[in-house]
């Protein structure tokens, strides 16, 4: 049995997969300057994260979250002040040769982490969860199973569409590696844009 309303689940989140937000600017990013086998840790983080993060508030502290605003605060500054460092992070990064065996500074549980924190202390991820899945489960039939067809579909069309967004990055990397420095300034401008956007406009 499909969750309440499906299809429209799978049309609120292809809306905001394809929408550029944080995690994407920071995949773009990594492509661009480390190619896109590094981005696929960066991704398996983001995911793990979601599922954590989806998992804990339908089950055991959806309502704790949504009632304390304060706990909300402090995954926006904590998000806001790694996001901050990505953007210097990328700022200082140098695109790797297109044929190049370089080896890249950052480890695999390096990207891993990236994508982890990222998601992880997103106040928006936190407010989608609780407010958004129980909208698309009827708690008055099996909803586990609901939950993990909510949160199957979920993962696999965020992943896939990070590791898009990594391929059409990785594509574009001779135009990139012409204009190296300023692509890695534009990107972190973006994400400090982003990080000022989360610190005035969202309030809890």
């Amino acid at each position: 049995m499909l969750p309440l309303n499906y299809f429209l689940f799978l049309q609120i989140i292809l809306f905001m997969f394809i929408t550029p937000g944080t995690p994407r600017i920071v995949i773009i990013s990594y492509s661009m300057n480390y190619g896109v086998k590094k981005c696929v840790w960066t991704a398996l983080g983001d995911v793990t994260a979601n599922i954590i993060q989806a998992t804990l508030v339908i089950f055991v502290i959806g309502s704790f979250i949504s009632d304390n605003p304060k706990l909300l605060n402090t995954f926006k500054w904590v998000g806001i002040v790694y996001i901050l460092y990505l953007a210097y992070d990328i700022y200082k990064s140098r695109p790797k040769s297109i044929n190049s065996d370089e080896k890249s500074e950052k480890s695999f549980l390096s990207f891993y982490k990236d994508g982890f924190l990222v998601a992880g202390t997103s106040p928006k991820a936190w407010m989608f969860f609780p407010f958004i899945f129980p909208q698309f489960i009827n708690f008055n039939s099996n909803y586990v199973a609901q939950f993990i067809i909510l949160i199957t579909t979920y993962v696999i069309l965020d992943f896939l569409s990070l590791i898009g967004y990594a391929i059409l990055a990785n594509k574009m990397i001779t135009w990139v590696k012409a204009n190296a420095k300023i692509i890695n300034t534009i990107s972190a401008c973006v994400l400090i844009v982003i990080a000022a956007i989360i610190a005035f406009m969202q309030q809890y």
